[in-house]
């Protein structure tokens, strides 16, 4: 985008007493940001603008509206992050059919937005290990079979969804609910870099130096959603915000997917009521996959090298390594549980535990407590 529509777009967004969606109409009646404000009284109000704010885009801009202004387009010039107004082409289709798109969006890393295959993944912000790494299996292996995955760079289930499309080689968006030339939370910073290193995309509405306030996250979420062919909610509670995400993906016509959880955990409350009110219970990218198939050209898709639950064969482990690989799961279990289980001597599943995890098929979390990936 040129800086002089960029400096139009940027002056309509800021006049007060206009919204996105007034703002979209607007350009879309006159052509461009610049013919909306050469428009005289009269052709505003019968754009459908009052005559309040039609007369507020008559006035000329104070001399501090115009150094804001001018700051933004240096900061996004010298940043070099591309705008991308609803006018523009290369604006993601899906998203322009929400009810609500955002007039521009802020982007950095790579924006190939042709992409037919997108799914959304959120979740809780406390996560537990085990849904990290549910998580992380899961967007690993959608990832890898070509599918774009969509998150909100937020701590917890959004960081594994980010990281497991990566671990898969694959492209992945973050939303942010902040301006683009910020990274919330900060700790994140090497996870968006390494997001926009391989071929993803960092993407806000909100203008440069929005700081991430609360409000700004709820409507940040229908973005995510307004990107994807569905939202899977890995791990919510009964409050979780990602169930926000999920309502907007109805709203919009989107699939929703949830991973069942212990119905004792209140760290799945959220998305076992999911399932309950209808939500498609996924186990694995597999569930997923099988039903956005219909919406998308198969082309697209890779062939899944690695689905969830696969056996271990006699052949790649010992009938003890095998024996303890097979009572373990996604659910945390401590040292203890496994002796218990397996009947096999502390000695042999200690060894055993440091097999499986040195060979990639475990993991060990803090306590001494093993999963399995």
């Amino acid at each position: 985008m040129d800086q002089e529509s960029l400096a139009a777009w940027l002056t309509l967004q800021a006049t007060e007493g206009i919204g996105g969606r007034t703002l979209i109409k607007l350009v879309q009646r006159f052509g461009s940001p610049q013919a909306v404000l050469a428009a005289d009284v009269a052709q505003l109000i019968g754009a459908g603008c009052s005559k309040t704010v039609a007369e507020s885009l008559r006035r000329d801009p104070t001399l501090d509206h115009r150094r804001a202004i001018d700051r933004q387009c240096a900061i996004i010039e010298r940043l070099n992050i591309r705008v991308c107004s609803f006018m523009d082409p290369a604006y993601p289709a899906r998203l322009k059919a929400i009810a609500d798109p955002p007039p521009l969006l802020y982007v950095t890393g790579d924006w190939p937005m042709s992409v037919e295959a997108a799914v959304a993944i959120v979740g809780s912000r406390r996560a537990t290990p085990s849904g990290r790494i549910v998580t992380e299996r899961i967007a690993q292996e959608l990832a890898a079979r070509g599918v774009v995955i969509v998150s909100g760079l937020a701590r917890g289930i959004d960081a594994a969804a980010h990281c497991g499309a990566l671990a898969g080689k694959g492209r992945t968006i973050a939303v942010l609910g902040c301006g683009i030339d910020r990274t919330y939370p900060s700790e994140h910073r090497g996870l968006r870099r390494r997001i926009e290193e391989a071929g993803g995309a960092v993407v806000s509405e909100l203008p440069v130096g929005a700081p991430p306030l609360a409000h700004h996250f709820p409507r940040r979420n229908r973005i995510i959603s307004g990107l994807s062919l569905g939202v899977l909610v890995s791990e919510a509670t009964k409050e979780s915000g990602s169930l926000i995400t999920a309502t907007l993906a109805l709203e919009q016509g989107r699939e929703v997917f949830a991973v069942p959880g212990p119905v004792t955990s209140e760290a799945y409350q959220g998305s076992n009521g999911l399932i309950k009110e209808g939500a498609k219970l996924v186990e694995s990218a597999q569930d997923i996959v099988d039903e956005i198939l219909p919406q998308i050209d198969t082309s697209l898709l890779k062939p899944l090298t690695r689905g969830h639950g696969s056996s271990v064969s006699d052949e790649s482990l010992d009938k003890d390594d095998a024996a303890v690989y097979e009572v373990l799961s996604a659910e945390a279990q401590s040292v203890d549980v496994v002796i218990e289980r397996t009947g096999l001597a502390a000695a042999t599943v200690v060894a055993s535990l440091l097999t499986l995890e040195l060979s990639g098929r475990i993991r060990q979390l803090p306590g001494q407590q093993y999963v399995r990936l």
